[in-house]
């Protein structure tokens, strides 16, 4: 009963940048974490960052420094800020959120984006 929607995605030169968002909705009380993960053609998903209410974040090794993951709470939306794209970025990109639903704790996923990177 969460829902996560997602946009930003597209094709991109390396070099440049693309701002991804996330928003959820539903019958939530409260977002714990919010974040977004990755699979390229061949490999497992793969966090990319998460950030909590708090303000917290954290990020995989491989977009630390390019990447800026930050949250509006009052809007239950996360953003995921790529700069200086490379190649190896291409992937499918989703959404994550740990939410308080109603009385529950649930774990949603968006139906995920595409981010393309030409060289």
């Amino acid at each position: 009963q969460v829902q996560l929607v997602e946009s930003g995605g597209g094709l991109v030169q390396a070099g440049g940048s693309l701002r991804l968002s996330c928003a959820a909705s539903g019958r939530i009380f409260s977002i714990n974490v919010m974040g977004w993960y990755r699979q390229a053609p061949g490999k497992q998903r793969e966090l990319v960052a998460t950030i909590t209410s708090g303000g917290r974040s954290n990020y995989a090794d491989s977009v630390k420094g390019r990447f800026t993951i930050s949250g509006d709470n009052a809007k239950n939306t996360v953003y995921l800020e790529m700069n200086n794209l490379k190649p190896e970025d291409t992937a499918v990109y989703y959404c994550n959120a740990n939410a308080v639903y109603g009385l529950a704790l649930v774990n949603s996923w968006g139906q995920g984006t595409q981010v393309t990177v030409s060289s």
